[in-house]
């Protein structure tokens, strides 16, 4: 059977990479005015079968673009896959008459499907969101010249030839140089590395759900132990702790005197008598 007449969907890099590389391979090429004409064919009259032609005549070339990802560690099958998303996508949007080639078109869309896949898992946690840290994502390694760090002239000419600020280069710079690592130690490992796992030194005890019941009881009780030792004051001691303490917006000493018609000095000696009061009362319900 002709290869060049297989369905797209029959050719795939997922079960056999070797051979969908072969595959790829055998497809003839197009010349410019078999190109030309099925993308009139496309764009004018919408035939598929003119699309599926000229989708099946640039696998090859989507595979060539893959491999220059491979420094990435993430499968190659997968690579080629996103970019032949990214290769459908632009024979749908090329328009014959602009007079270009239709790989010379296609190569933006094809790199724009392969680097969002490299983005969403190259790391678990994500190295780059804005314009220009994406630019520098895949540009950085290229640049660099040496494995060691990135000195002060180097940073300039990067952040220079990119059109970035220098402070996102270094920042960038460090964070390819960090690496994923499992909040827990792997089954394997001995008792000495394992407390290095970020699992032993990052936890967080307030998220304990025994020491969070053992908080809300603690306040609901201290509640109310305070409502009963207030309950043992007189009503002139009680209202004074209460404006003084417990209300949104507190009395001061010389507020109250006006109220109760003392002096300032008197009412802090109540307010200091009660508040021994409430002490003993609430010393005396923890010991019951």
């Amino acid at each position: 059977m002709n290869k060049s007449l297989l369905p797209v969907g029959q050719i795939s890099p997922g079960h056999d990479l070797n051979g969908y590389i072969q595959a790829v391979n055998g497809i003839p090429m197009l010349t410019a005015d078999e190109e030309r004409e099925l993308a009139f064919r496309l764009h004018d009259d919408g035939d598929l079968e003119a699309a599926r032609r000229l989708v099946l005549s640039h696998l090859r070339f989507v595979v060539h673009v893959a491999r220059s990802y491979s420094g990435y560690g993430l499968p190659q099958a997968d690579l080629i896959q996103e970019g032949n998303v990214g290769l459908m996508k632009a024979v749908k949007r090329f328009d014959p008459n602009h007079g270009v080639r239709l790989v010379s078109f296609a190569v933006h869309w094809i790199k724009a499907e392969i680097h969002e896949f490299v983005l969403r898992n190259w790391r678990i946690v994500k190295v780059a969101t804005t314009k220009s840290q994406r630019k520098l994502f895949f540009n950085l390694r290229g640049a660099k010249k040496r494995l060691a760090w990135l000195n002060n002239d180097e940073v300039d000419a990067i952040a220079k030839d990119l059109d970035v600020k220098p402070e996102v280069v270094r920042e960038m710079e460090g964070r390819l140089s960090a690496h994923d690592a499992g909040f827990d130690a792997p089954a394997n490992d001995d008792d000495e590395s394992g407390y290095q796992s970020p699992v032993h030194y990052l936890d967080d005890d307030a998220s304990d759900p025994a020491t969070q019941l053992e908080d809300s009881n603690w306040e609901d009780d201290s509640t109310r132990r305070l409502q009963l030792a207030l309950e043992e004051l007189d009503e002139r001691s009680r209202d004074i702790l209460q404006r003084r303490w417990l209300s949104d917006k507190k009395a001061t000493l010389h507020d109250l005197a006006d109220v109760y018609g003392v002096s300032a000095e008197r009412i802090r000696q109540l307010e200091k008598n009660a508040m021994k009061k409430i002490r003993l009362q609430i010393g005396d319900a923890l010991v019951a």
